[in-house]
């Protein structure tokens, strides 16, 4: 069950970390849209594991085949069955907690739920499941570029563990020369060495990811049920190890007050013009044709070195050190994670908006 994301463009992933493979089958997705697997796998290339220091070492191609809903380069506008297999399993790494449960791991509201448990990295609770979020939201960003061409969709790292960047340093060609996706070259030397040490240490540190929609029309979302906002922010919050979600100013909004959080509105060339962005992009639900702007808050990895008090399956106390490849900092494989759900978000709501209304807002001003 709640496999599934999505309204008219709907997303079903499946399979296991240790699991032969995985993948997302997903349907809604318009016919006539160009697509080979190579313009999905430049976004997986950008999530796979092992690509240098700061992540697991799980040496994963992650090489994606599609299985169905496309002909000749194109799709059908039948389900587009996504295909990922594993090759780099180690499962013997769990076999010394398949008796115990990882303190801040699922593992024991898994066995609560179902009294039976997949210890081999997490079953479906692994970061693993991601790899087919991304390949989904390759297909979102390839549709996007055939409805909405303008829409530009890029994500970031903000902070890791105690370490913010500077917004005045803030660079967009920037996030692609660092391993952490981060928009200020001076915060990437800092982070360089902070992580380094907390990998040595067998640790590990939480993260706050931004992601930015650029070019999105006004109009997407509806009022209270279909909010844009609300399923950007359940998009978000569904991905493994994430603890928050703002849009916009978020929870900095309830220290300002009703004139500084206000967007004035003035009539430019082109239509509304805001003198600022504190609402994210979207206002009731509905986007403004602003940039959106949604961040989270990713967890440590709860895979740590350190010995941790925990209990058995009987009940009985122990003490637990988990093994295995972990990432130190699971933010950093995060943030395109992050992209592709947006993708697929406002993929949706352009969809359901053009299904409900037409192309384009219906109300004029001036």
């Amino acid at each position: 069950m709640m496999n599934s994301f999505g309204h008219i463009f709907r997303v079903t992933t499946w399979g296991e970390s240790h699991g032969p493979a995985l993948g997302a089958t997903v349907d809604g997705v318009p016919p006539g849209v160009k697509l080979e697997p190579e313009m999905l796998q430049h976004w997986l290339d950008r999530r796979k594991p092992g690509q240098n220091r700061f992540t697991t070492q799980r040496r994963e191609p992650d090489a994606v085949k599609v299985l169905s809903g496309v002909y000749e380069g194109e799709t059908t506008g039948t389900p587009v069955q996504l295909m990922i297999e594993n090759t780099d399993q180690r499962s013997k790494d769990y076999g010394d907690i398949a008796e115990k449960f990882r303190p801040g791991h699922a593992d024991i509201t898994y066995w609560l739920k179902y009294g039976i448990r997949d210890p081999r990295g997490g079953g479906r609770s692994s970061a693993r499941e991601t790899a087919a979020r991304v390949a989904a939201g390759g297909l979102a960003r390839e549709v996007l570029k055939a409805l909405a061409p303008g829409i530009e969709i890029r994500g970031y790292m903000t902070r890791m563990g105690a370490h913010g960047i500077d917004r005045s340093r803030f660079d967009w060609d920037e996030i692609e020369r660092n391993p952490f996706w981060v928009p200020d070259a001076e915060a990437a030397k800092t982070w360089e060495g902070y992580l380094d040490g907390l990998r040595k240490a067998g640790s590990s540190v939480g993260a706050v990811c931004e992601v930015v929609v650029r070019g999105a029309p006004a109009g997407l979302g509806a009022p209270v049920y279909a909010k844009l906002d609300t399923d950007l922010a359940a998009a978000m919050m569904s991905i493994n190890a994430v603890k928050g979600v703002e849009i916009g100013e978020g929870m900095a909004a309830a220290m300002l007050t009703g004139e500084e959080n206000a967007d004035e509105i003035s009539m430019g060339p082109d239509g509304p013009v805001y003198s600022s962005n504190h609402a994210g992009g979207i206002l009731g639900g509905i986007s403004t044709g602003q940039d959106i702007v949604v961040r989270f808050a990713v967890k440590p990895t709860s895979s740590i070195l350190t010995p941790r008090k925990t209990i058995t399956r009987s009940g009985e106390p122990a003490e637990i050190v988990t093994k295995g490849r972990h990432d130190p900092c699971v933010g950093i494989r995060a943030v395109p994670v992050g992209e592709a759900m947006a993708a697929c978000v406002v993929l949706d709501h352009l969809l359901l908006h053009r299904a409900q209304v037409g192309d384009g807002p219906r109300g004029q001003i001036g």
